[in-house]
């Protein structure tokens, strides 16, 4: 079975992402009331530039299992989105990572102020689920929708990463204690974004199973992709600070197992994220395109 071309994938990435923005700012537009002081804050951080994986795998996923597009595949593309950025603002925060820099420009809290960092971070993530709240008809599926991003970015899921990830700041870092973090903070979200669009999609169980290991998978592979770029990658390509893991102590791939180790960690992972999807045939090439796109980026 053919695989997309790497320039074909980047068009399709590319794409969805303008669509994301587009729902996003529908999204933003469709707010009343808000301090305008602090929905500055909130558009400054949603609105820097990024790739919008996570909206794009909510969109792909949904799309895959219904072969369309919904409404609510849609909203929670933007929901995910939006609980992403809340997490980059407030780990950018002085007592979190303290780093002055996100996606090409300078953090919220640079930008503005710490407070209004903070207050825009609980705002964002506030607004997620009031719009899967309002915005998604069928009741049903805003509950599962709700349910699935609460679990992936609470205490059991990406917070439960962060707390990890800066308890093991100056600790001598462990394979077991790297797994933790990047399951919790990393991938739980990826998952979460591909089980949203099956859940906005009606999957059926098997259909999630496949997508729950995908998922899981895509994201360590992300994360181990990410910690390498760190040590290789420059400021300029990475959009934060490079060289900024090891300097902090960071339990990272390449500060327990080395360079060359971690490349191997992120095929094997990348490689189980495309056998989790064998069973949609070719309808989920764009999917299977992602985590080879990831070893791309990590070179």
């Amino acid at each position: 079975m053919g695989v997309m071309s790497s320039g074909d994938f980047k068009t399709r990435l590319d794409s969805t992402a303008k669509r994301v923005d587009g729902i996003l700012r529908e999204v933003i537009g469709r707010q009343s009331g808000l301090n305008p002081d602090l929905l500055e804050a909130m558009e400054y951080s949603l609105f820097a530039p990024g790739k919008r994986i996570r909206g794009a795998l909510v969109l792909w996923s949904g799309e895959l299992v219904s072969g369309q597009v919904s409404r609510d595949a849609e909203i929670a593309a933007a929901a995910v989105e939006i609980v992403h950025t809340y997490s980059l603002v407030h780990d950018d925060l002085p007592a979190m990572d303290d780093d002055d820099m996100r996606r090409g420009r300078p953090s919220c809290h640079k930008a503005f102020d710490e407070a209004t960092a903070i207050l825009a971070g609980d705002a964002l993530l506030t607004l997620a689920f009031e719009i899967l709240a309002k915005e998604v008809d069928d009741s049903d599926i805003a509950r599962k929708l709700i349910g699935q991003l609460a679990e992936s970015a609470g205490a059991a899921g990406m917070i439960a990463g962060q707390m990890a990830d800066l308890a093991a700041e100056k600790a001598e870092g462990t394979i077991e204690a790297l797994q933790y973090i990047h399951t919790n903070k990393t991938a739980k979200m990826f998952q979460c974004s591909v089980l949203c669009g099956g859940i906005a999609g009606r999957a059926d169980t098997d259909q999630l199973r496949s997508l729950w290991e995908y998922g899981l998978n895509l994201g360590l592979a992300f994360q181990v992709a990410d910690d390498i770029l760190d040590v290789c990658g420059s400021s300029e390509h990475l959009g934060k600070t490079a060289g900024k893991d090891a300097k902090s102590a960071k339990c990272t791939y390449p500060a327990v197992v080395g360079l060359e180790k971690s490349r191997q960690v992120e095929r094997q992972f990348a490689d189980m994220a495309v056998a989790a999807l064998e069973s949609f045939g070719s309808e989920a090439d764009i999917l299977r395109q992602l985590p080879i796109a990831l070893l791309e980026r990590g070179k």
